[in-house]
Formats: C-alpha cells, sequence, structure tokens
C-alpha cells in the first residue's frame, strides 16, 4: 500500500508542476498580479480539482462508458473554453491608470475552470484508473485529497515564478509581448486533447 501511495504523489507531481493550462495561466498571473493576488487562483486549482477527482471517479466515468458522445462534446467545449481564455490573457489590461484593469482569478473562477481543462481531465481520469481502480468512494476521496496536497506547492512554483518575472516585465511593452506568449503557450497546451480518452 505504501508503494501504491508513494508512486501516486510522484505522478500528482510530475503531473502537477509540468507545463499545463493552470500553470501558464498562474505564470501569467504572478506576473501582471503577484503571488499574493494569486493565492485565491492557486487554492481555487487546488481545491477544485480534488472535488473533480472525487467526482469524475464516482459518477462521471460510467457515465463516459455509457454515452461515449458526452466525452467528445467535453473535447470540443474544453477548446472552445481555452481559447476564449487565451483570448482574456492576450488582452489584460496593463495601464494603471485604466479602471476597467483586469483582475486575477478568483477562487471559484479557478475551480471551475478545472471542468475545462483537458490537462486536469486527463491527471483524473489516469489517477483513478490506476490507483483507484474499483471506483468505492473511499479509494477515490484518497487519490484526490493526495492529489491536492501534492499539487498546490507544485501549482505555487509556477506563480512565484511569474512573479520573479515582474522585475523583467517592467515596461508595457515588454509585458505585452509576454502576456501574447502566454497566450499562445496556452493555446498550445490543447494539442494533447486529441488524444485524451476516457
Amino acid at each position: 500500500m505504501f508503494e501504491l501511495y508513494l508512486a501516486l504523489v510522484l505522478f500528482a507531481f510530475v503531473s502537477s508542476v509540468t507545463p499545463g493550462p493552470n500553470n501558464v495561466m498562474l505564470l501569467a498571473s504572478g506576473a501582471n498580479f503577484g503571488f499574493i493576488k494569486s493565492i485565491p487562483h492557486m487554492l481555487g486549482i487546488s481545491i477544485g480539482h480534488v472535488f473533480m477527482t472525487i467526482l469524475i471517479g464516482t459518477m462521471i466515468m460510467e457515465i463516459f462508458k455509457l454515452y461515449p458522445v458526452t466525452f467528445m462534446i467535453l473535447k470540443i467545449f474544453c477548446c472552445v473554453y481555452l481559447i476564449y481564455f487565451a483570448w482574456k490573457i492576450a488582452n489584460i489590461s496593463i495601464e494603471k491608470s485604466d479602471k476597467t484593469r483586469s483582475r486575477p482569478f478568483s477562487f471559484y473562477q479557478a475551480a471551475i475552470f478545472q471542468w475545462v481543462n483537458p490537462k486536469a481531465w486527463a491527471m483524473s481520469l489516469t489517477a483513478i484508473t490506476i490507483y483507484a481502480p474499483e471506483k468505492n468512494f473511499f479509494s477515490v476521496c484518497i487519490v484526490a485529497i493526495i492529489f491536492g496536497f501534492v499539487n498546490l506547492p507544485c501549482v505555487s512554483i509556477w506563480t512565484i515564478f511569474g512573479q520573479n518575472l515582474r522585475i523583467f516585465l517592467n515596461t508595457n511593452k515588454r509585458l505585452k509581448f509576454f502576456n501574447f506568449t502566454m497566450a499562445f503557450l496556452l493555446i498550445m497546451t490543447l494539442y494533447p486533447i486529441l488524444d485524451l480518452g476516457p
């Protein structure tokens, strides 16, 4: 059992710390708004993913098996939504005098975002399939909670890195270029969705 949970921790770490929509958005959030203002965003990701994993393991995977078309609909919706958020990042208001200046994600926005994040779906589906194949409520909850504890410090690294970039992003031109780059990278994270399977 110890070896199983250790493997889960390692899987959670690798999948959480590698680039994906959440981490790209946190990098942008750290650079634009700083670490403190991005804390609700980070908490929303980690806690939102815990609840998402529980629901996927106890209910949603069975729906996908019964109605495979629902998974295709999910893929299309995820693509459209991520493209929209890429546009939002590219157009973050950087003028300090602008009263409509963009704001970082709230806790609830970040939690809801997990449902349209293809990497979050892949992480949850893989974790349940490998580490809780029987899909009973207790084992699914254990997997989800371990994932949450590992995920939070991993995503925080990206926010800290983004905040440290603020020293370099000290002109509107540089910050605008950075935001466009982050938007492009966010769109690039859509590529694996083509191979994502239930």
